[in-house]
């Protein structure tokens, strides 16, 4: 079970890193589309990144993989939210949903150990 929180966190982790860093400019792209303003993105950018840290200490140190993994899993529900109402195709959609259900897993693994 360790094993396995430990591949999913370094999994999220890479993907936040490569996605608001490699690939920023479709992120900004993207808010400038569905009409969110700067100061959000830089928000979501700053908890996005946040919690992905989190996630990375969370492997020695378990209360933060779960507070990390919580965070994106909050901000993926909202990226998901955001998707259904600019109705934007599924294929667009399934990445904030892939996030968050592993987010999700890894939080609950990680609370479940905690208090094994």
């Amino acid at each position: 079970m360790q094993n396995l929180t430990i591949t999913l966190q370094a999994l999220v982790v890479a993907s936040v890193f490569f996605v608001w860093t490699v690939r920023y400019q479709n992120i900004v792209q993207e808010f400038k589309h569905y009409g969110l303003p700067e100061w959000l993105r830089d928000l979501v950018g700053i908890l996005k990144i946040t919690f992905a840290l989190l996630l990375l200490i969370g492997i020695e140190h378990r209360p933060f993989a779960v507070a990390g993994g919580l965070g994106i899993a909050a901000l993926m529900a909202c990226a998901f939210v955001t998707h259904l109402r600019v109705k934007n195709p599924v294929f667009k959609m399934l990445p904030s949903l892939i996030l968050l259900v592993l987010s999700l897993i890894i939080a609950a693994i990680n609370y479940q150990l905690l208090n094994a």
